[in-house]
């Protein structure tokens, strides 16, 4: 926490004309949350989660949502606001995510951003312009039956031999952002990241990350929160939701830790080989993770 506090303070005594933003950003399962709350504290500020898959209600236990009590006293932006079934874009996520940083700033506070979704960091810190398109409801209607047929990992190989860069940043189980993805390369030709249009930056970027460079050790942690999150609950959160008249197949309940739950509510694994599943899917997210943020080293 002490190296981090020095860096803090020298961000905060260097002049910028833009104002300023602290970025917590690193693989899952590293400790993003502690030292978001911790620095938030220390500055009084605000946190703002930069996370794709906690802004949706009653998936808390599985996406590592914060709870009430280690908020603390933190006020925290940008969790549960909409339901599992329901589409959230990066272009709206930016949106809102300005207008939050706008009113922290003119509080006198300076925001923090905290979370391991690359592409809502970068709309944050690298003031990407995300045009707007119109979906295909013909084509992804033609790419479901065809994942329902031979499954997600085919779809996502297909995105793969057409825009590698791109597809090491989905999992293949985020069928709907391979879909996504490939429906934006039948249009343009193009990558989806390719259609980003740099801007102006708006902020003086402090990116900070609790990740240390040992990844035998973050495993070990990814391992362990899978053993904690089943322990927690999450087999129960998971039947709740299903109770709740959600279907299995929508959006969210399709990523990690949900899709293995379900599977094994269906007879298809075992409890042991669920929770391996669940926890070599999040190490693979975590080597994705630490490919995208490279960059935020740099």
């Amino acid at each position: 926490m002490q190296i981090h506090l020095e860096k803090v303070q020298r961000f905060l005594k260097n002049s910028s004309l833009l104002p300023k933003i602290i970025i917590i950003y690193g693989p899952t399962a590293c400790g993003k949350t502690t030292l978001s709350i911790e620095l938030a504290k220390y500055l009084d500020t605000e946190i703002v989660s930069a996370d794709s898959r906690q802004i949706y209600r009653h998936m808390d236990i599985g996406t590592g949502k914060v709870t009430k009590k280690e908020m603390q006293w933190i006020k925290h932006y940008m969790l549960d606001i909409r339901n599992p079934d329901e589409e959230y874009s990066v272009g709206a996520y930016q949106k809102e995510v300005f207008e939050i940083i706008r009113d922290i700033q003119n509080r006198g506070k300076i925001p923090i951003l905290c979370g391991g979704t690359g592409l809502y960091l970068d709309s944050i810190a690298f003031h990407f312009d995300i045009p707007p398109r119109e979906p295909d409801w013909e084509y992804r209607n033609s790419l479901e039956l065809l994942r329902q047929e031979k499954w997600n990992q085919y779809l996502w190989d297909m995105l793969a031999s057409l825009d590698s860069k791109y597809a090491q940043t989905i999992h293949p189980n985020s069928h709907h952002a391979v879909i996504r993805g490939l429906e934006v390369w039948k249009e343009t030709g193009k990558s989806k990241s390719e259609l980003k249009q740099k801007k102006d930056p708006l902020f003086d970027v402090l990116f900070l990350t609790p990740y240390d460079g040992d990844r035998e050790k973050l495993y070990k942690r990814i391992n362990a929160r899978i053993e904690e999150m089943f322990a927690l609950g999450l087999i129960d959160e998971v039947k709740n939701i299903l109770e709740k008249g959600y279907s299995p197949d929508c959006k969210w309940l399709g990523t990690i830790g949900y899709k293995e739950v379900i599977e094994y509510l269906n007879g298809k694994y075992t409890l042991e080989e669920c929770k391996s599943k669940i926890q070599q899917g999040n190490r693979n997210y975590a080597k994705r993770q630490l490919t995208w943020f490279r960059k935020y080293e740099e």
